[in-house]
């Protein structure tokens, strides 16, 4: 099977309106630009939307929010796209909020099949409604559920023909726990390299 594509276009050829989907990136580190552009340029939308953030205004994820294209948001912070505000005041867009570690954890059990976990964070706050609470030697725990989306847009640093990724410095952040999660990955890679050239390590 060829995983290699010549464009992001062609890579993004059968996304379709009304799809779940992860976004790797921290920040403005290790956003997916291309599979975004792309994304924008077809006019996707109703997107749930699953991000550590939601971009800023003009930028990565900040631009589907501003075209209107994501209907639900799973992330962990919203601070730095004030439109994202308005949209929520317009019942455009919902959003889930969910503690950082909590969501990388979600997220990494669903690239492993993992159904569900127990954690302290959130315990006594708007993140436990609605969760089953379990005491554990005499400290609380909310059960939280796994993350997974149809699609998977990752950048790496270096990746292979075979569909290896590296990833560099902090683009390591929600690239690597993603990859797993989609159940279709797309990833950017600033170089190509035949398959067998990566380090093994």
């Amino acid at each position: 099977m060829n995983k290699v594509y010549a464009t992001a276009f062609d890579a993004l050829s059968d996304v379709k309106s009304g799809s779940s989907m992860l976004f790797g990136g921290f920040g403005l580190t290790g956003i997916p630009e291309n599979a975004i552009d792309v994304l924008l340029a077809a006019g996707i939308n109703e997107i749930t939307c699953i991000s550590n953030e939601a971009g800023i205004e003009g930028f990565g994820l900040g631009k589907l929010v501003a075209s209107r294209a994501i209907k639900k948001l799973i992330c962990s912070y919203v601070g730095e796209n004030h439109l994202l505000e308005a949209l929520i005041l317009e019942g455009h867009l919902s959003v889930e909020l969910v503690p950082q570690g909590t969501l990388a954890e979600r997220i990494r059990c669903g690239g492993a099949g993992i159904p569900a976990f127990y954690t302290p964070a959130g315990v006594g706050t708007e993140v436990a409604e609605g969760k089953e609470l379990r005491v554990f030697e005499g400290k609380k725990y909310l059960l939280e559920t796994a993350l997974t989306a149809d699609y998977a847009f990752i950048k790496a640093w270096k990746g292979d023909t075979d569909g290896n990724l590296i990833y560099k410095g902090t683009s390591q952040n929600f690239n690597p726990v993603m990859a797993p999660a989609g159940r279709i990955t797309i990833a950017e890679v600033e170089e190509l390299v035949p398959a067998g050239s990566l380090d093994p390590n």
